[in-house]
């Protein structure tokens, strides 16, 4: 007996595909897919949709943009040459780093037959790559002095932390000590320099308007704050990159196709630090491996990390950071205010 064709609601469809019903809606505005209609008029997606849905996400994760992806369906190669490239080299990146840790594995087994155990921390490297990149250093205020370590940098590291924790000046540290380090602050749009960036270099224009339309597929909003951020991504100088709170002028929709992008970017080879407190930018249910969580805590203890689970130290404290949008929107702009230090009070004012 066959058994009857399963058509899926646009929530399930979704989810099997691992995109949101927005997006699939985005999908169909754009004529790329066609959803059929059960007996009551509602969207419902069967094999053929699902199979153009997932060619669809496929060609995503490629790089390439809604507009892409519709010349590709129809057999068109427009625009392919810039979204290959910029694949070739992520995955090349991704080469270089099995290279590496091939290498590790070379040189550790010649001494293991000699009887040389190697060590715990060359063990864990071979696992993870990333390990091998460290920074340590002494923490401005308000922390007094103490001592910051942190192993294993990883692609996405996010600051989290509440008003007058520290972050940003933590952020900023590290924007001194970190190799080649890039950090942009709440001015970027203001002071300009990413607009004359754009002005004059016709390959970060070409890479940033890539990203756009990328963006905008996913349901992004093109705003000279997006264009500004995009600029600093795609920058060719800076091998790190950190950016103080990300969702800065940026609606929900493209926080969350930001969040896509940002995560499919990533990579060791220009690790991001990116301070928010945006749930759609820092999502804790979705935290993969190459991400990790930077928490400053209220009471100006030292940074640590947090995993990203309930039940681990420091969890409750990073959630009751994060807000959505829309609550962002509300406090945008609201900064914290300490009293001056008693050095820092007009010497007419000390006893």
């Amino acid at each position: 007996m066959k058994r009857p064709v399963q058509f899926l609601g646009p929530a399930e469809a979704a989810g099997r595909l691992g995109v949101s019903a927005k997006a699939l809606r985005l999908y169909e505005e754009r004529g790329l897919l066609t959803p059929a209609r059960n007996p009551a008029g509602w969207r419902s997606y069967g094999p053929d949709q699902m199979r153009r849905g997932g060619d669809i996400v496929a060609l995503r994760a490629l790089g390439l943009s809604l507009a892409q992806i519709a010349g590709v369906l129809e057999g068109g190669s427009e625009g392919l040459a810039p979204a290959l490239a910029a694949h070739q080299a992520l995955l090349e990146g991704r080469a270089r780093q099995l290279a590496d840790t091939i290498e590790n594995v070379r040189g550790l087994r010649p001494n293991l037959d000699r009887g040389q155990t190697p060590t715990v921390e060359e063990l864990v490297q071979l696992r993870d790559p990333a390990a091998e990149r460290r920074v340590e250093f002494e923490l401005p205020w308000p922390w007094g002095g103490e001592r910051f370590t942190l192993h294993g940098i990883r692609p996405l590291n996010y600051i989290v932390g509440p008003l007058g924790s520290g972050k940003t000046r933590l952020a900023s540290r590290l924007a001194e000590v970190l190799p080649s380090a890039v950090f942009l602050g709440l001015e970027r749009v203001k002071d300009g320099r990413a607009a004359a960036q754009l002005q004059t270099d016709s390959g970060l224009r070409s890479r940033v308007q890539h990203a756009a339309d990328w963006l905008v597929g996913d349901g992004a909003t093109v705003s000279e704050a997006l264009l500004t951020l995009l600029a600093g991504l795609e920058a060719e100088a800076p091998a790190i990159l950190i950016v103080d709170m990300v969702e800065h002028g940026l609606d929900a929709a493209t926080q969350q196709a930001l969040a896509g992008y940002l995560r499919r970017r990533a990579s060791d080879d220009r690790p991001l630090f990116l301070l928010t407190r945006s749930t759609v930018i820092l999502d804790l249910e979705s935290i993969g491996p190459g991400q990790c969580v930077i928490l400053c805590p209220a009471n100006h203890s030292p940074p640590t990390r947090v995993a990203p689970y309930v039940g681990a130290a420091g969890y409750e404290a990073v959630a009751t950071c994060l807000a959505t949008p829309e609550v962002r929107a509300r406090t945008e702009g609201v900064i914290a205010w300490r009293p001056p230090q008693r050095d820092e009070f007009p010497s007419a004012m000390h006893p």
